[in-house]
């Protein structure tokens, strides 16, 4: 793997368009320019965000063994649920996230129909900024990354921040990634399904957002450049549906389908 090739899940990207690879810009590879120190200031208006989301060692809890987040987007609502034993770093980190409404206003930046729907990166710069360097252990890979399945997208080993993406197709060539699945969408497969897409792959090898640009500009870079993208408008977690298991599921182990080529 070329240490400039952004997400190693660029490369699955490539391979599943019959295309070469690529640059592709990772958000953890952007902050190599000096940093201008600005002066703390306690939160004042409710758009600030919270104390604990600007200080990512604070959140520290750790995920129920199963649990449920559900999603109200700009398309409609769907449900993950969570099976800690599956990836229990990745799930602490995402519960975290969640009850601490990191993913709140975040957009839905790269969504290529048949493989990912990629989302993750705060749409306040100064939450970006703090999560940057928040990176978080690898996990085994116990599932696979079939269609409907969460799992964290990476830079390389042991690199997971915050972004994560949701498997559109069956994607069984990013098991071996290293790429560990922790949740699976449960209802609302076909509001993301829906989510715009046309915008295709990011910069710089595609039309779509500069991963850069939006740790950096946020919100205010979305909305000028790519108003057409899906957001989310809350995340939380909910209590366990009626008869859901409290022991953490099996692995999965039979095989997947072969994702499409296209």
């Amino acid at each position: 793997m070329r240490k400039r090739t952004v997400l190693i899940l660029m490369v699955a990207t490539l391979t599943l368009a019959g295309l070469a690879a690529s640059a592709w810009a990772v958000p953890q590879a952007t902050s190599t320019t000096k940093k201008t120190t600005t002066p703390s200031h306690p939160a004042t208006t409710a758009q600030r965000p919270s104390a604990s989301l600007l200080k990512p060692a604070s959140l520290k809890l750790q995920a129920p063994a199963v649990f449920n987040a559900r999603f109200t987007t700009t398309k409609g609502d769907f449900v993950v649920q969570v099976t800690r034993a599956w990836s229990p770093r990745g799930a602490d980190r995402f519960y975290n996230l969640v009850r601490y409404h990191f993913f709140d206003g975040a957009a839905f930046f790269r969504v290529l129909p048949g493989f990912v729907a990629q989302f993750g990166i705060s749409p306040r710069p100064e939450v970006s900024r703090v999560w940057e360097e928040a990176k978080i252990g690898d996990d085994p890979v116990t599932q696979s990354n079939t269609r409907g399945m969460l799992t964290f997208a990476t830079a390389g080993p042991n690199t997971r921040t915050t972004q994560l993406f949701i498997n559109l197709g069956n994607n069984p060539n990013l098991d071996s990634m290293g790429f560990s699945p922790f949740g699976k969408v449960t209802s609302g497969m076909d509001v993301i399904d829906k989510f715009y897409s046309d915008y295709g792959e990011g910069q710089p090898s595609g039309n779509g957002p500069d991963q850069g640009r939006l740790q950096k500009e946020g919100r205010a870079y979305l909305q000028k450049s790519f108003p057409l993208l899906d957001t989310i408008k809350i995340a939380v977690i909910v209590p366990p549906t009626p008869g859901m298991a409290k022991k953490p599921a099996a692995a999965v182990t039979s095989k997947p389908a072969a994702a499409k080529t296209q």
